[in-house]
């Protein structure tokens, strides 16, 4: 038998969704849960993922094997202007009407959204209106192995990120230096969209308080 229209949706979107929910999987959980989108048994496997990608996957997949209208409530849930301020790459679902999705119509939308997904992310390969370059994942990963132990520091006062935040990173990324920096540079992105440009991180970063050496960051004035 079929599978219906908003799990199947919510499958089809799964991957990108990970990418933008982990910028604060615990904000998502927890809306999801205040919602009874999922389990009590389900909420304490999600919880006790370590890696915040992980967390998402577990919740898209226990939200995914429930019933059809928790899968609904999900994807509505992702339209609530508090997930919607807080992931602005959500902004897609905004005009998704579930209620008339058949099977079809949803296998259609969601190869839309797909071919839509390079202007979503900021790894992307388009380009804002004043024409930087988005700045892209192998980019975050080239800087988040040039930034040292101030990385919270360069986080507060050149990226203009929460403390609060700067603490979960911490502690979804417990074993590895470069994975919470590159979390931090990509909620960064998160929050930027279009203005998450390679020049625009290459400005912050080149600050005289916490500047980094030029060799380690010129690479993102370079033309890709």
């Amino acid at each position: 038998m079929a599978e219906e229209p908003a799990r199947e949706l919510l499958r089809s979107l799964k991957v990108k969704l990970i990418n933008i929910l982990s910028a604060d999987a615990d904000f998502v959980l927890q809306h999801a849960d205040s919602r009874s989108l999922v389990s009590r048994q389900g909420y304490e496997q999600v919880k006790a993922a370590r890696v915040s990608s992980e967390k998402v996957r577990d919740l898209l997949d226990h939200v995914i094997q429930r019933e059809e209208k928790a899968a609904r409530g999900f994807l509505e849930l992702l339209k609530e202007k508090d997930l919607q301020d807080t992931f602005p790459m959500l902004a897609f679902l905004k005009d998704l009407q579930l209620s008339t999705l058949s099977a079809d119509e949803t296998k259609t939308t969601a190869k839309r959204e797909k071919a839509l997904e390079s202007e979503q992310t900021p790894s992307s390969k388009w380009t804002c209106k004043n024409g930087s370059d988005l700045v892209k994942e192998k980019q975050l990963m080239l800087v988040a192995r040039a930034i040292g132990r101030s990385w919270k520091e360069i986080g507060r006062l050149a990226l203009s990120i929460p403390s609060v935040r700067l603490e979960q990173i911490e502690e979804d990324h417990p074993l590895s230096h470069v994975e919470r920096v590159f979390a931090m540079l990509r909620y960064w992105c998160t929050c930027q969209r279009k203005n998450a440009t390679a020049a625009h991180l290459h400005s912050l970063l080149s600050q005289e308080d916490w500047a980094l050496p030029p060799e380690s960051i010129d690479f993102l004035l370079e033309s890709s």
